[in-house]
């Protein structure tokens, strides 16, 4: 197989060799690394325990964000089948971190893909299925698995009209680890298309399109937390929620936000970073004092405690519950890596904005297609759309409404994908 071999002596260890020197400057690399050294010694002595269990699930998600797709899949397989034992593995300490769940029976980090170390993995835990969410898949884990007949199923599949897996050569490597899994469900119809285009003929895994249970996770979260969810968003503060922000949004949004407070008295902000660490959390206090604002962490407070005009978060779990207390939201990511979660301030019934990179998710384009989601190329447009919002009773109803139409039109996704893991 030359693609197995191109990547085994030349791509992989390009990648671990770019790893490694990364994680020297940045903690998070190094954090999921070195947890990476740990992984076949916690599988080992986990299957030590569930020597006899058949019904063995190995489910990856790439980070946090992921996990939300896997959590009503999850649960719901556990319904159905009582006694499956459950593995979880992540790419990103993000997710490895700060994911707690009772229906995770182990939790790992996703082993290095050398193929030697996937193969001990793989023999030892003997996995019934290996599911995968959205995007993170790893060649030879892929490859392995076919090759030891466990059924791989990668769901809430997306992509980009753009993207780079169709580009000639990339898109023969992608066939052929795609090709390997046995069933692909992807979000829409477009994606599937997408897909096929991709996949060589005659197409080998079983296409489906199910939908994203991140829908039905983000419903769940909200009906479980709130009773604010009956009140309408208008009588609600006057209050532009940040939300994952990255330091690329703020280089470009946060001068103008500072401009449209000194202009709209009444307005207020809760700023939450994707990544809040005590240095970036001290330079944006630093900034806002001196304009003169007045600014305030969350701390251990509700949101509505807060007396200052800034409310800066320095905790991490709490942002889709802040957002009910926003009538508007950004959500970061769109000026660097790809915008982060737009379903939480969805069904929080917000009109939200985002940067120009949103190719990465299905939802953003989904709420621009319907009047809910408005992605922005300057801090001048944040401003102007806020205060058009601001301005017209009527469009900010539609756009509320719009918002959280999304989220509820596109419910039933995990039921479905929970379904055809059981048969396919």
């Amino acid at each position: 197989m030359i693609w197995f071999l191109l990547y085994n002596l030349f791509i992989l260890p390009i990648l671990f060799f770019i790893a490694i020197i990364m994680s020297l400057f940045n903690n998070k690399i190094r954090s999921g690394l070195l947890g990476r050294f740990n992984t076949y010694l916690i599988l080992k002595d986990f299957m030590l325990l569930h020597k006899k269990s058949k019904d063995i699930y190995w489910l990856h998600a790439a980070s946090l964000g992921e996990y939300e797709q896997i959590k009503p899949v999850l649960s719901g397989l556990k319904e159905i089948e009582p006694n499956l034992i459950s593995i979880v593995s992540f790419f990103s300490p993000s997710g490895y971190k700060y994911v707690d769940d009772s229906n995770i029976d182990c939790k790992v980090y996703l082993p290095f893909d050398f193929p030697w170390l996937v193969k001990r993995c793989l023999k030892i835990v003997k996995p019934k299925k290996v599911i995968l969410a959205a995007y993170d898949v790893w060649p030879n884990f892929i490859w392995y698995a076919k090759k030891m007949n466990i059924h791989t199923t990668l769901f809430a599949a997306h992509f980009s009209k753009s993207t780079y897996k169709l580009l000639p050569l990339i898109r023969n490597f992608y066939a052929n680890v795609y090709g390997h899994i046995s069933a692909i469900y992807t979000i829409s119809e477009t994606d599937s298309t997408l897909l096929k285009k991709i996949l060589d003929k005659p197409i080998k895994p079983v296409l489906r399109v199910l939908g994203n249970p991140r829908y039905d996770e983000v419903k769940f979260k909200a009906d479980n937390f709130t009773i604010e969810r009956t009140e309408s968003v208008l009588l609600r503060s006057k209050t532009l929620l940040v939300g994952s922000a990255h330091f690329e949004d703020q280089n470009i949004i946060l001068e103008a936000i500072v401009s449209l407070m000194n202009e709209i008295k009444e307005l207020s902000l809760i700023w939450v970073y994707h990544a809040p660490n005590e240095s970036n959390l001290m330079s944006i206090n630093t900034f806002f004092e001196s304009k003169k604002i007045s600014v305030e962490l969350l701390g251990d407070k509700e949101a509505n405690e807060i007396a200052s005009r800034v409310c800066l978060v320095d905790k991490i779990g709490v942002l889709s519950q802040l957002y009910w207390h926003a009538q508007m939201a950004y959500v970061g990511g769109g000026f660097s890596s790809g915008v982060h979660n737009v379903m939480e301030p969805a069904i929080a019934r917000l009109p939200i904005f985002f940067g120009p990179r949103y190719s990465n998710s299905h939802e953003a384009e989904e709420l621009i297609k319907d009047g809910g989601g408005f992605s922005i190329n300057s801090g001048k447009d944040l401003c102007l759309g806020i205060k058009k919002l601001f301005n017209d009773k009527s469009f900010f109803i539609d756009s509320s409404y719009a918002s959280t139409d999304v989220i509820h039109r596109n419910l039933g996704s995990s039921t479905r994908v929970v379904r055809n893991i059981i048969h396919d």
